[in-house]
């Protein structure tokens, strides 16, 4: 409790006025003095700190030599000793310094992350080079070698065609044609595995077949027949029942072996009644130098036209119209042992074929031109004017297999006796394309 007889403080309101009154008064009878006003400190919060601190791990220096080596770096863990008492202490770098006075100099300097840097001191990564790709490499083209049963002729297009538009080559194929020294010798080689295909006809296909040769068709170029009989264009001759005691060439074995005495036999007539020629490739200078009475040939749609221009008139027998079975004028002949390994070079081949007969079909004209570009000892008068009634002949499915002519064919030479066995189609005949 206050003692009653102790005086009271004054309020500081009236000191402070007590005090201003004697300031004025004095200020009034003096000159005048500057009143001095205590500078107050700004109050400073309280500084908060962390029981931790994360150091950012020391970068080397742009001018350090590669002989200094970065100290270890850890976080500084509660109880370790703090940022202020590390600088304290002497000779003892806080982290992030470089150590002695280059190290408090950088410590207090403004880092100035934009500023380029020497080549010299930047790492380089790895490098990764882009560089085009390797050309891929088309697969090597399989090799075929086919040898034609005669010199090169329209009756080839589909070959020729196929080869000189490079569809063979598209195929996968590199196929090599040749041309035999007798017409004879195609299949003999085949036979023998000299070589990959042969061209041939149906007709000797039977025969060679029925001799034991190890053949097979496995395609057809030409799908009507090509052979048949030219004869002087004379009354003497009105028939085949007048061919007796003539003189008769043929180029081909199976002209002689089966299609003539398969001709003359309904009309009595033996081979010995006649005189053969072996023209071979000379028909049309054997027909005029030996005055034959006419040719057994597997070109007679170009002959007649080449006998005319030598001044030699003719007319056709054809052999359907004398009771022989319709067949195949010009048909591919393969090894039949040989089959397994060639399947696909095969398949490829009777694509390209039916691909190239395809075009010559739609594009006469422009085949033709190929054909003469290509070949230029085909373009004569004589085939140009064979081109079209050709292409009609051409087989548009070379790999299809007419089974039913196959069959036919084969009972008619046996039931003529020019055939010794009845060999079932399968064994001469096969179809490529089938599954």
């Amino acid at each position: 409790m206050c003692d009653p007889a102790r005086p009271k403080p004054l309020p500081v309101v009236a000191t402070a006025l007590t005090l201003l009154m004697a300031a004025l008064t004095a200020a009034a009878d003096e000159a005048p003095v500057p009143l001095a006003i205590p500078e107050l400190e700004p109050e400073t919060p309280d500084t908060l700190t962390l029981d931790s601190r994360v150091v950012v791990p020391r970068m080397r220096p742009l001018d350090a030599g590669p002989e200094q080596e970065l100290g270890d770096v850890r976080p500084v863990l509660p109880g370790d000793e703090t940022d202020s008492e590390a600088r304290a202490r002497p000779g003892l770098p806080r982290a992030g310094d470089r150590g002695g006075d280059r190290g408090e100099q950088n410590a207090t300097a403004p880092t100035q992350p934009d500023a380029p840097l020497p080549d010299a001191d930047i790492e380089q990564g790895p490098m990764v080079t882009l560089t085009p790709p390797e050309p891929i490499e088309p697969p090597p083209l399989k090799p075929l070698e086919i040898m034609l049963d005669w010199y090169p002729g329209p009756q080839h297009a589909a070959l020729l065609i196929a080869q000189h538009k490079g569809i063979l080559e598209r195929h996968g194929l590199q196929v090599t044609l040749t041309t035999p020294a007798d017409p004879g010798l195609p299949t003999r080689l085949l036979a023998a595995g000299r070589i990959d295909l042969a061209v041939s006809r149906q007709p000797l296909l039977h025969l060679q077949v029925d001799r034991g040769l190890p053949l097979a068709r496995v395609g057809t170029l030409v799908a009507l027949p090509l052979t048949g009989l030219l004869l002087r264009d004379n009354d003497s001759i009105a028939s085949p029942s007048d061919l007796a005691g003539r003189r008769i060439g043929y180029s081909v074995e199976e002209s002689s072996a089966l299609l003539l005495p398969a001709l003359l036999k309904p009309h009595g007539i033996t081979m010995d009644e006649l005189e053969l020629v072996d023209v071979n490739f000379g028909a049309v200078v054997e027909m005029a130098d030996q005055e034959l009475d006419g040719v057994f040939t597997p070109q007679h749609l170009a002959l007649a036209r080449r006998l005319g221009d030598e001044g030699v008139a003719t007319r056709l027998v054809r052999l359907e119209e004398h009771g022989i079975p319709r067949h195949e004028g010009l048909i591919l002949v393969a090894n039949r042992d040989r089959l397994g390994a060639q399947q696909e070079s095969l398949r490829r081949l009777l694509d390209a074929l039916a691909e190239a007969t395809a075009w010559s079909l739609e594009h006469p004209q422009a085949a033709w031109e190929l054909l003469a570009e290509n070949e230029p000892i085909l373009d004569t008068p004589a085939n140009r004017d064979t081109w079209m009634p050709l292409l009609l002949r051409l087989s548009a499915r070379p790999a299809a297999l007419d089974q039913g002519g196959y069959a036919r064919f084969e009972a008619f030479l046996h039931e003529q006796g020019l055939v010794e066995t009845l060999t079932p189609v399968d064994k001469m005949a096969v179809d490529v394309g089938a599954p």
